[in-house]
């Protein structure tokens, strides 16, 4: 079975893209989040958020279960 990008079901802040890509990736959440909120203070904030944005509605919803 292949793994997909999705966004996280139960690792999530806001809407779980940045949970779902450190599952993708094998990487600690907190780790992306903190790198997250470093390169959107020195991008300027907008590239980043629209970036965001634009992966809550590409990304689906992860269908594990618990």
């Amino acid at each position: 079975m292949s793994k997909k990008l999705t966004r996280s079901k139960y690792n999530r802040k806001l809407a779980g893209v940045i949970g779902g890509l450190s599952e993708y990736a094998g990487l600690n959440s907190t780790i992306l989040r903190v790198l997250f909120a470093v390169a959107l203070i020195t991008s300027g904030v907008f590239p980043l958020l629209v970036l965001y944005g634009l992966l809550v509605f590409i990304l689906p919803n992860s269908n594990e279960s618990l």
